[in-house]
């Protein structure tokens, strides 16, 4: 029979600690605790000697087995927090990072009009769009994305938040309706096939379709540089995600394809991760083969 003792908090939370093997073993343990008890996770630290209901420690210690075995927490919960919306996820789609919060801290950054139309490309839980529309409900926001359980994870999250965002599927512009927006956004696959990080982790619980893109991990963003000036406003805006060791490859895309004032931006670990430009119908393209998206990655 399991004693009180073991019951407590404090220790629940030490055996957790020493089987979770992730980048933030704490964390994880006082989320997966907070979620099946209730409690904050800072009253773990207040009433370290708190004793938890047997019902709740069975519930916890299946949590850590599945964490155990790399489920991501987000899976577990069901949702994770961007931009301090709580959204609903699943294995169907990409897990919102908290870095790409950067993304949509330079968009909201631009000068745009007050009521600006602007499309999410490839929106997963619809994260980037919910978070544009809960600072501008003005705007007019469409967010698409090809797999149509994504599709309705978005639609979910936006029902649920109570934001206007246009959810459709489109697999990039493909579906679309005809129309000019004054700013793109788009978090594509960016990683390359080879990549080791993709049996690492927590990726290996998320879709491939949102993860990998080609042998150098640019065949999508090859494909919405290229594809984007057909959809913008004259002096509209393009603003990407990328990998850290992309940027060069990237802003080489944006430049060839008639982008002006291209300029690289870091996440909160000050990596080169988003490229953004912006389309002048005027611009010179210095040389035809790299119009076509000839560029190697650098």
């Amino acid at each position: 029979m399991t004693s009180k003792s073991s019951l407590t908090c404090e220790a629940l939370l030490r055996d957790a600690l020493a089987r979770i093997n992730s980048d933030s073993p704490r964390l994880d343990a006082e989320l997966l605790l907070s979620h099946v008890t209730g409690l904050s996770r800072t009253s773990f630290r207040t009433w370290p000697e708190r004793e938890i209901p047997n019902a709740h420690a069975e519930a916890f210690e299946a949590l850590v087995q599945e964490r155990v075995t790399g489920r991501p927490v987000a899976h577990l919960l069901g949702q994770q927090e961007f931009w301090s919306l709580p959204l609903k996820v699943s294995a169907s789609t990409l897990i919102p990072r908290p870095d790409t919060e950067c993304l949509v801290e330079v968009a909201l950054g631009l000068p745009l009009p007050r009521q600006a139309r602007v499309l999410d490309l490839g929106t997963g839980t619809g994260a980037i769009a919910l978070a544009l529309a809960s600072e501008h409900p003005e705007w007019q926001i469409t967010a698409c994305d090809a797999v149509a359980e994504a599709v309705e994870l978005a639609r979910e999250n936006t029902d649920a938040l109570g934001l206007a965002v246009s959810v459709v599927q489109s697999s990039w512009f493909s579906e679309l309706e005809a129309g000019r927006f004054d700013l793109i956004v788009s978090n594509p696959p960016y990683i390359p096939t080879s990549d080791h990080h993709l049996t690492e982790g927590d990726v290996r619980f998320e879709p491939a379709s949102a993860l990998v893109s080609g042998s150098d991990g640019l065949d999508d963003l090859r494909l919405i540089v290229d594809q984007a000036p057909d959809w913008l406003v004259e002096d509209g805006w393009l603003l990407v995600e990328h990998g850290f060791d992309q940027a060069k490859a990237v802003a080489e895309l944006f430049h060839a394809r008639g982008f002006k004032d291209v300029e690289t931006h870091q996440d909160y670990g000050n990596r080169d991760r988003m490229t953004l430009g912006q389309w002048s119908s005027g611009a010179t393209v210095p040389d035809p083969a790299l119009k076509r998206g000839e560029v190697d990655a650098q």
